[in-house]
């Protein structure tokens, strides 16, 4: 069973910049798992932002981050990425990365991923 463990969060002002960080560990190899980046705003439902696939060469985005957000991720240092720029306030939310199984298609449903990380808060004052 692969572990997840994100960093990177914290307070920032509308417009600045993030680097999100999820460090896998354990379970098989990194490069078998396809990996995705969600968020959890208070109130409301977990929502997908990212998808990268198992090799970094495939990546899909919700509407809201597409321009904005950007996934990636080094197998070697068994990693996966969630670069934010220009961050409004509507982006407030704890993140979570999630590793998925299912390797030949795009999953953006919460459903559809095997594992989780604990989470890291991102706020961003207006």
């Amino acid at each position: 069973q692969v572990q997840l463990v994100e960093s990177g969060g914290g307070l920032v002002q509308a417009g600045d910049s993030l680097r999100l960080s999820c460090a896998a560990s354990g379970g098989r190899t990194f490069s078998t798992y396809a990996m995705g980046w969600f968020r959890q705003a208070p109130g409301k439902e977990r929502e997908f932002v990212a998808h990268i696939n198992w090799s970094g060469d495939t990546t899909h985005y919700a509407d809201s981050a597409k321009g904005r957000f950007t996934i990636s991720r080094d197998n070697a240092k068994n990693t996966v990425y969630l670069q934010m720029n220009s961050l409004k306030a509507e982006d407030t939310a704890v993140y979570y990365c999630a590793a998925t199984n299912r390797l030949h298609t795009i999953v953006v449903l919460t459903s559809m991923y095997d594992y989780w990380g604990q989470g890291t808060q991102v706020t961003v004052s207006s």
